[in-house]
């Protein structure tokens, strides 16, 4: 799938960072030689979560040889919710990308999302589910099923008909960013979900693209603590929507909610 290179569209790249100096520097090599094999207009910016290796460190040394990467640095360690907004609030392209440090899914997936974005979406998300043959390597069965379970109570209390909410590759247009990332509430990993809530809320068209994704066994969740810690955050994000937190956005025409490859829209 080849996206269409629009000569005066710019993009933005958003990477969270709590601590990552064991795979930064790969990562970072990685999206900067892409960006310029692909001629964007762009910008990188890593978050940093208050990380206490030397993330930050390894950022400022790329950036000498790369001005077109910046480091952001939150107020101590917030969260991966915290880092994306504050990431995406800062960012300046007309498309918006977030993508987890240890590139689960690669960063030559993002034209898989910008296509989907060319077409008409206001959001694309990639996902893990929709063609699991993609997947280069799994996560663990009790992961999986921690996984089912989550997806399940996302579609009964929040109502997301998603296959896959979690997936750390989302795009967006700058509309879509602007409107939904300053009433993110949710700082930590129950941000997902918020951020489709909200987008379906105000309306905006989202689209579910399959995506190649590969485990990391670096991954800082566990599925108890978490799992009970993103429960409560549905929670909150249906009572943030009861009592009027979530009001005060800008309302768009409703679009369809879709999934790529086939499937059902769904509205």
């Amino acid at each position: 799938m080849i996206h269409r290179i629009d000569s005066e569209m710019t993009y933005s790249i958003v990477i969270p960072a709590y601590n990552e100096s064991a795979r930064l520097g790969a990562t970072l090599e990685g999206v900067l030689a892409y960006v310029q094999q692909q001629g964007w207009d762009a910008e990188v910016i890593v978050v940093n979560d208050g990380s206490r290796d030397n993330t930050a460190e390894i950022v400022r040394e790329f950036a000498k040889k790369n001005p077109i990467l910046r480091l952001v640095e939150n107020p101590g360690n917030r969260g991966k919710g915290y880092s994306v907004r504050n990431g995406i609030l800062s960012s300046r392209g007309d498309i918006v990308l977030f993508s987890d440090a240890d590139l689960s899914s690669p960063i030559e997936e993002m034209p898989k999302l910008l296509q989907a974005l060319d077409a008409g979406a206001d959001i694309a998300i990639g996902s893990r589910w929709l063609r699991a043959e993609l997947q280069t390597q799994r996560q663990s069965l009790h992961r999986q099923l921690f996984g089912r379970i989550f997806n399940l109570l996302l579609r009964m209390i929040l109502g997301l008909q998603f296959a896959d909410t979690q997936c750390g590759f989302k795009a967006f247009t700058r509309r879509a960013a602007q409107t939904i990332l300053p009433l993110q509430r949710i700082e930590r990993w129950g941000f997902d979900p918020e951020i489709l809530f909200l987008a379906r809320k105000f309306g905006f068209r989202v689209e579910e693209v399959p995506v190649r994704w590969g485990h990391s066994g670096g991954t800082r969740i566990n599925p108890l603590m978490d799992g009970a810690r993103m429960f409560q955050e549905m929670l909150r994000i249906r009572w943030y929507s009861i009592t009027g937190k979530y009001d005060g956005g800008v309302v768009v025409s409703p679009h369809p909610v879709k999934t790529l490859p086939g499937g059902p829209s769904r509205t």
